[in-house]
């Protein structure tokens, strides 16, 4: 099982450095006060990443914890919620919003372009009466791109928090939480930050505080509670016993992207990304998206004769390589590359666009062109 090259949209390779750290000895995170420090800590280098001064939060739990958790946190019945979709993770924001007791609007959009702000605007004009909006960076299915500088500020014009779900775009995409107004944004450690599952990224700002603090009635559940982390740092108590491996582990990756420096980890997505895009076209396939394009996933039609479940199926059984078609009325028709974190590499990415060049002849693609010899030229033009 270990011997797999995955190169799925997430999770993504984790580095040795991060492995290692995650089987050192530890201690009893409930009592022992230095832990306490190095959270806090591993917390502060994360808002660093996030460009934010709000608290930063890490939430025993993969990323949809995040998401539930700021819904969970800021609706009460009867509150209107605007749910920005034009991605299918973008539209699953309704049902943790009506789990709530939530009334969902929808702003929808052309799922293969990224959000028309002009549009939104024009929306908002006519109807700006929302509590907040969910909006999702990169829509992990389709690999769109949301312009968040541009969004969240015109919805806080309006005054509406924003709750944003950046868990595949979220060090893989620039993301500046306070010169953008962002209220309460979402990450998962499994994706461009390259360590392992289980851990979901919060920041919280100020007014997102604030909405939860006036809230009429008490928020339902507790993990799913975000203003039980208020005071962790104060009171030096957790709500509930860390997973102290996880977070060590968490810790070493963040330092690799800090060491590396945050706009070299940018450029090395976006370089990995561009040349996909370019030699996938020039290979003779079609991208799924028109605009919008986010520099962790690339999202491949692939035609109807060959099937991109299929493909998926050829390229495990023939060649040990994990990837991915996309989700509901995508299944079968999209081959995702998840060009993130430690994958968004020159030597992560040749091999395994090597095996989609032979999979896709293997199974009758015609064409005279090699999609490494593409990659190659636009890489390193």
């Amino acid at each position: 099982m270990n011997d797999k090259i995955v190169y799925t949209p997430g999770p993504s390779e984790v580095r040795e450095n991060v492995r290692l750290k995650r089987a050192e000895k530890t201690t009893n995170p409930d009592v022992d006060l230095d832990f306490c420090e190095f959270y806090k800590n591993t917390c502060d280098k994360m808002a660093k990443i996030l460009k934010t001064k709000n608290d930063v939060y890490i939430l025993s739990g993969e990323g949809m914890l995040g998401l539930e958790a700021a819904c969970a946190s800021l609706t009460e019945n009867g509150d209107r919620v605007l749910v920005i979709d034009n991605g299918i993770f973008g539209k699953g924001f309704d049902d943790f919003v009506k789990m709530y007791g939530g009334e969902v609007v929808y702003f929808s959009d052309d799922y293969n372009k990224e959000i028309d702000v002009d549009k939104l605007e024009k929306f908002l004009e006519k109807d700006h009466d929302f509590k907040y909006a969910t909006v999702v960076h990169c829509d992990t299915p389709t690999g769109v791109l949301n312009d968040l500088s541009k969004i969240c500020p015109l919805l806080k014009k309006y005054n509406i928090l924003t709750v944003v779900d950046s868990v595949a775009a979220m060090v893989g995409e620039n993301i500046e939480v306070d010169n953008w107004q962002l209220d309460i944004v979402c990450g998962g450690s499994q994706k461009a930050i390259s360590a392992p599952t289980g851990l979901t990224m919060v920041s919280v700002s100020e007014d997102a505080k604030n909405a939860m603090k006036n809230r009429k009635t008490p928020i339902i559940g507790f993990y799913c509670n975000l203003t039980i982390w208020e005071n962790y740092y104060r009171d030096k108590w957790f709500p509930y016993t860390m997973p102290i491996s996880d977070i060590m582990g968490l810790d070493v990756a963040l330092d690799n992207i800090l060491e590396e420096g945050l706009e070299n980890v940018h450029n090395r997505h976006a370089k990995v990304a561009n040349a996909t895009r370019k030699a996938v076209k020039e290979y003779g396939l079609n991208l799924f998206l028109e605009n919008g394009y986010s520099n962790t996933v690339t999202a491949i039609c692939i035609d109807e004769e060959i099937g991109a479940g299929n493909l998926v199926k050829h390229l495990l059984k023939k060649y040990n390589l994990v990837m991915t078609t996309s989700l509901n009325q995508y299944t079968g028709k999209i081959l995702r590359i998840g060009h993130m974190g430690e994958n968004a590499k020159y030597e992560a990415i040749v091999p395994v666009l090597n095996y989609i060049d032979l999979g896709l002849k293997d199974l009758g693609f015609k064409t005279d062109k090699n999609l490494v010899e593409l990659f190659n030229k636009y890489y390193n033009a």
